[in-house]
């Protein structure tokens, strides 16, 4: 699910930060800590990444399924999918289905924004509510694995079934099949990006002082992980050929490598980082995935592989799906390239430039206008989102709701939009699943990005 280029990203920030000892033996960990919510920087941003970040927050809030809590702060959201052979998680993006190969990738995006950056969120104050949405996700996870069958669920709901259905998330009464591989049913891939998240999670929770529940997480990433070591191949070889229209994978490898560079760094367990070189490209230590590192980022910036819109969002052809996402989830390692001493001054300006463009710095609809749905006065009003579509029961909701021009009912705070063509062209409409469809792992990287910018509000 990541891009190839992405894990020399990763390696080389795990890589060099020594990994947490101790984990299991609950050692206390004496590295830098975020500072207090009362140290503020000097200078505030021109924009106001805080409230972008609490925004975004709101958005996985929103995608969540299965019995909500009473505290749940999205009104129009309640429980639904029940009867799921795995209750809980989140809705892919704005349809019911429960995609593992999209998921835990996202999960373990938005993890690693922790890591690096968790000052960001105690500074925003929105550290309380990524500890609530992570250990949801992260939760669903657990459940999702069989240790003793070593069966893994790694989707709930059919996609040709469920698109078929414009309505409300708690309305559902289509069949919501159960998809698990498991020994003879390969599927290394997204096996090996649960595993990357649950070993990312665990360092958050570590971090945190749950140390019971770090445990839990990485003694269930290291389990997985062995079941993708023995059980090599692509978990859409085990689909049917209309479901693997979504989601296909092509490669294990950088799964696998992401998964051992992150439990690595949460057991300081050398076999870990030998199985993660031997997914890549065995031998190249830090030296040389730095230069890989900056020729990812280097290709994306002026000059690039990749094309611009006019007013400056980097785009790629091959990411036209969703050219938001894309362009975040890369200002995303450019921050943390930055704080790796990598071009900090660039890579920080770059970054702010791609995250102030999908804030607003941009020229549609007269300019000031945000593609993160409830940020500023200007933002998209028909996502191509189901539930935000529906108006309050008992009023019904089907293809209608779909089809009309009139604004969503509920506000999808947070929620970040796919985003323009080529020529910053962008149309409002709900039926554009392509530009006008939210997705978590369209938050993942945006949101990541928007803690990341704590350390450089003189140019964020």
């Amino acid at each position: 699910m990541m891009a190839p280029m992405l894990v020399f990203v990763l390696t080389v920030v795990l890589l060099r930060i020594e990994p947490i000892r101790g984990l299991e033996s609950g050692a206390s960990d004496t590295r830098r800590r975020a500072p207090e919510a009362s140290s503020t920087p000097a200078g505030p941003p021109p924009k106001r990444y805080n409230e972008a970040l609490r925004l975004s927050n709101l958005f996985y809030y929103a995608q969540r399924s299965g019995k909500l809590p009473a505290n749940n702060p999205v009104p129009w959201r309640k429980d639904s999918a029940l009867l799921d052979c795995v209750v809980g998680g989140f809705y892919d993006a704005g349809d019911h289905v429960k995609f593992g190969f999209p998921f835990g990738a996202a999960m373990t995006m938005l993890l690693w924004g922790v890591v690096r950056f968790r000052d960001g969120y105690v500074y925003a104050g929105q550290l309380d509510d990524v500890y609530t949405i992570s250990k949801w996700g992260l939760d669903y996870m657990v459940n999702s694995w069989d240790p003793f069958r070593e069966e893994l669920v790694i989707q709930v709901g059919d996609g040709d079934i469920d698109h078929q259905f414009w309505g409300r998330p708690e309305d559902m009464t289509m069949p919501r099949p159960c998809l698990k591989i498991g020994v003879n049913r390969d599927g290394s891939d997204v096996a090996a990006d649960y595993a990357a998240a649950l070993a990312a999670g665990s360092i958050v929770f570590r971090e945190k002082g749950d140390v019971q529940y770090a445990r839990e997480l990485l003694l269930t990433a290291e389990s997985i992980y062995d079941f993708a070591v023995n059980n090599r191949g692509l978990y859409s070889n085990t689909l049917s050929a209309a479901q693997q229209q979504y989601y296909r994978s092509t490669n294990d490898k950088d799964e696998m490598c992401v998964a051992g560079v992150w439990l690595f760094k949460a057991t300081g367990d050398d076999k870990y980082l030998y199985q993660a070189e031997l997914a890549a490209v065995r031998g190249h230590r830090e030296a040389h995935v730095r230069g890989g590192y900056r020729s990812f980022l280097k290709g994306w910036q002026p000059g690039g592989f990749v094309q611009y819109t006019p007013c400056g969002l980097a785009w790629s052809e091959q990411t036209y799906w969703g050219s938001n996402r894309h362009a975040a989830n890369v200002a995303f390692a450019a921050l943390v390239a930055a704080e790796d001493g990598i071009a900090p001054e660039v890579n920080r300006k770059w970054a702010a430039e791609q995250i102030n463009y999908i804030l607003g710095d941009n020229p549609h609809d007269g300019g000031c206008f945000s593609y993160e749905i409830g940020y500023g006065n200007k933002y998209p009003l028909r996502p191509h989102h189901r539930a935000a579509s529906c108006p309050d029961p008992p009023a019904t909701c089907d293809q209608r709701n779909l089809n009309t021009d009139n604004p969503s009912p509920h506000i999808l705070y947070g929620g970040l939009v796919g985003g323009p063509i080529l020529n910053d062209g962008y149309n409002d409409t709900r039926p554009d699943y392509v530009h006008n469809e939210v997705a978590l792992d369209y938050n993942s990287g945006f949101q990541s990005a928007l803690a990341g910018r704590w350390r450089c509000n003189t140019l964020l």
